[in-house]
């Protein structure tokens, strides 16, 4: 037996213009203006600033597309010279640089980059006398050491691989003797294989007293037991008092287990956070306002719109004409369509932001985060007649500056739970009351989930253990055992 059947499918494709506007959407405030500085370098059209006494929308409503138009005069080629529009790119930096200082002005001293992480190593294995096999063994050892201050490779790797790839020919008691001159560079404890040689290294560093030499004990011998924070064993084990065992597990709560973490040459970049919003109280009102470096000043560039009437003014053109004045055609809608393309971005952010504002206006008016309701994309989209995904570009990449600090965006939402009263409640709230609970328990003898869990039930809050452990693992927070101290 035959059926048939009719599937209808709706799919919607987005054009480059629409995925262009998206991708500005997201774009925090320094990335913005990376992205603004890059259009305007490749597009002449586009200028900065306001246009005086021309309306930039003119050219826009001709037909510029009529290439057959033969009722105006001639004009030559060369009187559309497009190279004395483009930027100065050719032109040498030492050129618009130096030579533009008198004697008199003040120079600007230019800094000398900051050295690697790895170059600093190389720079002080310079200091020991090695010879060219041994030096060879100690900068290979040095490449492979990560950013985190870690050789993770085993030896009998690390000897294959000089072999493959360096031809340089050893055994693994040289490069083990070699291993020695890496732990004696800075910071201490760079070149361990894991985390017990990298506190033992520290330590064995550290000037001899009861305490270090207990903690080099503990670590050599009992790191599991450390680790685990079987103290009551680790007591037994030493027959030392809670006072000395305190003191010794500080000594080691005083290193640091990523020294490569910590070289301050290192070339990780630190993002400074620049708001893109910002909230502040006046009068007992919220007022939000935009980062004014979302907002900048264009406009269409007068020089181009004048060169494309002149072209449409001319009666007989060229080839050459036709495809510079093709250029021109395309360098003005690129601008314009930038220009609105902004626009858009900054009604987008200030229209997203603003209905967050007034959703959460409880929380900032007083900063209680427990006042924060349950809050997903969905409502701030239905708010703003918006798409979701718009609303997720918005609160996933942008910062608001408050009286409580800057936050991302993306942490005011939030799913809804039910309280014993049937309420919904943010599970923002129920996690700040978890974070207090556990901040104020008897760290000697920490809750465990099942605990939080009844604390949380007396409070109103009817959660699953499960839940909870979420919650605490989302909150960075570790499991009772690993939050005792002695």
């Amino acid at each position: 037996m035959l059926k048939q059947f009719l599937n209808l499918k709706l799919s919607q494709k987005l054009s480059p213009q629409q995925i262009q506007l998206m991708k500005l959407i997201q774009l925090p405030t320094q990335a913005f203006e990376q992205r603004l500085l890059e259009e305007m370098n490749e597009n002449p059209a586009l200028e900065a600033g306001k246009e005086e006494e021309y309306e930039t929308d003119e050219y826009a409503n001709d037909d510029y597309d009529d290439y057959d138009d033969a009722e105006s005069d001639r004009i030559e080629a060369e009187d559309i010279n497009i190279d004395e529009y483009l930027s100065d790119d050719d032109t040498p930096d030492y050129k618009t640089q130096v030579n533009n200082y008198s004697d008199d002005e003040e120079r600007e001293t230019p800094f000398a980059a900051p050295i690697s992480f790895h170059q600093d190593l190389i720079n002080q294995l310079n200091t020991f006398i090695l010879n060219d096999e041994e030096r060879e063994i100690a900068e290979f050892l040095v490449g492979s050491i990560d950013d985190m201050g870690y050789i993770r490779r085993s030896i009998s790797d690390i000897v294959d691989d000089m072999a493959f790839t360096q031809g340089i020919y050893t055994d693994e008691a040289m490069v083990e003797k070699m291993m020695t001159v890496i732990h004696e560079l800075e910071p201490s404890g760079v070149g361990a294989r894991d985390l017990q040689e990298c506190l033992l290294l520290q330590l064995k560093h550290k000037t001899p007293t009861e305490y270090v030499d207990l903690a080099i004990d503990i670590i050599e011998n009992q790191f599991d037991a450390f680790t685990k924070k079987h103290y009551d064993k680790l007591l037994q084990k030493y027959s030392v008092s809670n006072e000395q065992l305190k003191k010794a597990i500080h000594e080691i709560e005083r290193l640091n287990p990523k020294p490569g973490g910590s070289f301050t040459g290192n070339n990780k970049v630190t993002e400074n956070i620049v708001p893109d919003f910002a909230i502040r109280i006046i009068d007992g009102e919220l007022e939000l306002t935009l980062n004014g470096r979302n907002a900048p000043s264009l406009h269409v560039s007068k020089d181009y719109q004048e060169m494309m009437q002149t072209y449409k003014d001319s009666r007989d053109k060229s080839s050459a004409q036709k495809d510079a004045v093709q250029f021109i055609k395309q360098k003005l809608d690129s601008a314009k369509w930038f220009i609105d393309a902004i626009r858009q971005r900054q009604e987008t952010l200030f229209v997203t932001m603003n209905a967050i504002m007034h959703y959460q206006e409880e929380y900032f008016l007083d900063g209680d985060e427990t006042k924060l309701k349950p809050m997903i994309l969905k409502d701030i989209a239905d708010m703003v007649g918006l798409d979701i995904s718009t609303i997720s570009r918005v609160a996933n990449s942008k910062y608001v500056e408050t009286p409580y600090g800057t936050k991302l965006i993306k942490e005011f939402f939030s799913e809804a739970m039910k309280n014993d009263q049937g309420e919904d409640v943010s599970t923002l709230e129920i996690k700040k009351i978890l974070k207090n609970t556990i901040e104020e328990e008897d760290k000697k003898k920490p809750l465990p989930d099942d605990q939080l869990a009844e604390i949380l039930k007396e409070k109103g809050y009817p959660i699953a253990r499960r839940t909870i452990a979420k919650y605490r693992e989302q909150l960075d927070i570790p499991v009772a055992r690993m939050r005792k101290k002695i």
